[in-house]
């Protein structure tokens, strides 16, 4: 059976930004999922573009798509256009934030 995006998404919520404790997908950090059959095309961004972890975090949103049943493979790309803003966290996670 062919991996969904919500499966996707799903595997990406173990994935946790260092700094602030919270995954990527709550963080509003996963840009776009293409999915053709096996393979898997992820864009992502970073709160920062300074990271320190960017590679790890990178490699684990790769390891976690891997792990989906249905995928056979995933590219991650990384990108910072548009720039990641708080905005891009759910309203009721920035106010529970204090953002």
């Amino acid at each position: 059976m062919a991996a969904t995006e919500k499966d996707i998404k799903k595997a990406l919520r173990e994935v946790k930004d260092p700094e602030l404790g919270l995954d990527l997908v709550v963080l509003g950090l996963i840009y776009d999922i293409e999915i053709d059959g096996g393979k898997v095309d992820a864009t992502i961004s970073l709160t920062s573009p300074m990271c320190p972890v960017a590679g790890q975090i990178v490699e684990d949103v790769k390891t976690a798509i891997e792990g989906v049943d249905g995928v056979d493979s995933a590219e991650v790309e990384l990108t910072f256009d548009p720039p990641w803003t708080p905005e891009r966290i759910s309203p009721l996670v920035r106010s529970s934030l204090g953002l």
